[in-house]
């Protein structure tokens, strides 16, 4: 698979709309972001989607899709919302958050691996990207009003809340003050799913261990959007709309190909996209 286009279909036969894979529209930034467009398109079409880059640069705004992964990257601009403007894993820590022998032999492997493409291919810490920010703004508001599935990682799960009206905790320091704030690929931080939201029903309402990489996050909710997963601390790791398929979640599930629950977010991602393009096709 190439990190280029997603066909589209002629729309001239209502079947063969029907029977094609869903488009699933996944942003990133023009410089950096590699590493993470493979991983979540690579998770996309796992599930039965065909993933489309959409970035700044090439911003495909006339090409239809049947949902939306807004991903990971550089901090929302602060402007935004009303404000002014890691080490790589040791065997210990992938003994401790694998507990399986294969498991723990594909954590020496790729954890490691994945944190040194993450050093090479990501854009610029620190640096806001205006263009981005209006991108997928304009993005989130198309797939917002027109009901398509929306799936917000890290920070696209803070742009979504923006979007609708919230803010964002910039400094996350006072929320790790008895213990230090994770940073890992590993999944090692424990988060407590809301048992009554779609995420636990998509994920089950057990406590998910999840990956840790971001440095701010959600502070007051946005309007229609409501927490659906919390850390020990407080901090919001996942929020949903009241209404609708819109889901954010703070961490990188994919980053965690061998990991079937969290893969499950893309195929309900996928399957919701796919019914809405059959419905369309009717």
């Amino acid at each position: 698979m190439s990190g280029s286009d997603a066909t589209e279909p002629s729309g001239d036969a209502p079947d063969a709309a029907r029977s094609r894979r869903p488009v699933i529209a996944i942003t990133g930034p023009d410089r950096g972001g590699a590493p993470a467009w493979l991983f979540t398109a690579l998770a996309v079409w796992r599930a039965g989607g065909r993933p489309l880059r959409v970035r700044p640069g090439r911003a495909r705004t006339c090409h239809a899709f049947d949902g939306l992964i807004i991903g990971g990257g550089a901090d929302v601009d602060p402007e935004l919302y009303g404000e002014a403007p890691p080490e790589g894993p040791h065997a210990a820590d992938i003994r401790r958050a694998e507990r399986r022998l294969s498991q723990r032999l594909i954590g020496y492997l790729f954890y490691p691996a994945l944190w040194l493409l993450r050093r090479l291919f990501q854009s610029h810490g620190g640096v806001l990207d205006a263009d981005r920010d209006r991108l997928e703004k304009a993005l989130i508001h198309r797939a917002l009003d027109d009901h398509l599935p929306l799936l917000g990682i890290c920070r696209g799960m803070q742009l979504v809340n923006v979007v609708r009206g919230g803010t964002l905790q910039r400094d996350l320091g006072g929320f790790y003050v008895e213990t230090p704030q994770a940073r890992s690929l590993l999944p090692v931080k424990p988060v407590a799913l809301d048992p009554r939201s779609r995420l636990a029903r998509i994920l089950g309402d057990d406590t998910l261990h999840v990956n840790a990489l971001h440095d701010q996050a959600v502070d007051r909710l946005g309007r229609g959007m409501r927490a659906a997963g919390w850390e020990d601390t407080g901090v919001l790791q996942a929020i949903e709309a009241e209404r609708g398929w819109c889901i954010g979640v703070q961490w990188h599930p994919e980053y965690l190909p061998q990991k079937a629950r969290h893969q499950r977010l893309f195929h309900a991602l996928v399957r919701a996209a796919g019914r809405r393009a059959r419905r369309d096709a009717d």
